[in-house]
């Protein structure tokens, strides 16, 4: 495995050069730093771990102070681990988007829009009554029945209900690398990908 983090702009359109159009997610992946090296004889298993964006000191425990002073670079405020990375890596060097090459099949993991509490027919697409009939009132978005009366007197585990919607952790795979402008460190994958604008994804191949 290799992979980069990286920052979620946006999306546009491409056309390519048979002029076929494909929709896109910017992403800019600025050059990850290394901040740990673990092997098997250490750890028990091999990983890098890369950081990315600065904070002040005095939002760090001394703790991430030393762990970022090993690598001799300043304290980072995100910091995501890939467990057996193709590429070796020494502690303080980085990661750019040179991993990656137009065309290449890619997987992207981000954490989905947080939508609060929400009602069965946005939660689950249940269709709702529709004409409102059948003694309805004001009830056209209602769940129904959740079970049976004497028997078997509960609700089964599972039952598709209202709550809580989003914030969820999601892989998005067979993703294509469509573009890549180093210069400006953008990444431009075919496809949707979960979460807001601005939110911190994981790109890996």
């Amino acid at each position: 495995m290799k992979g980069i983090i990286g920052k979620k702009i946006g999306m546009t359109s491409i056309f390519a050069a048979d002029g076929k159009h494909t929709a896109c997610t910017i992403i800019e992946a600025e050059p990850n730093t290394v901040t740990q090296v673990k092997t098997v004889e250490i750890d028990g298993y091999t990983a890098l771990q890369l950081a990315i964006v600065d904070k002040k000191e005095k939002h760090t425990t001394k703790a991430e102070l030393n762990h970022f002073a090993k690598a001799q670079t300043a304290p980072k405020r995100f910091v995501k681990e890939f467990r057996n990375y193709s590429i070796e890596k020494n502690i303080g060097e980085t990661v750019s988007l040179d991993i990656f090459s137009e065309g290449d099949a890619v997987e992207v993991v981000g954490t989905t829009k947080g939508k609060g509490f929400q009602g069965v027919v946005k939660r689950h697409g249940f269709s709702g009554v529709g004409e409102a009939t059948h003694g309805q009132h004001d009830r056209s978005r209602a769940p129904g029945s959740l079970g049976g009366s004497s028997y078997p007197s509960r609700v089964f585990k599972g039952l598709r209900m209202a709550g809580r919607m989003g914030g969820d952790r999601v892989k998005m795979k067979g993703l294509k690398v469509v573009k890549i402008f180093p210069e400006k460190n953008y990444i431009l994958i075919s496809g949707s990908i979960p979460g807001h604008n601005g939110s911190i994804v994981l790109i890996q191949k």
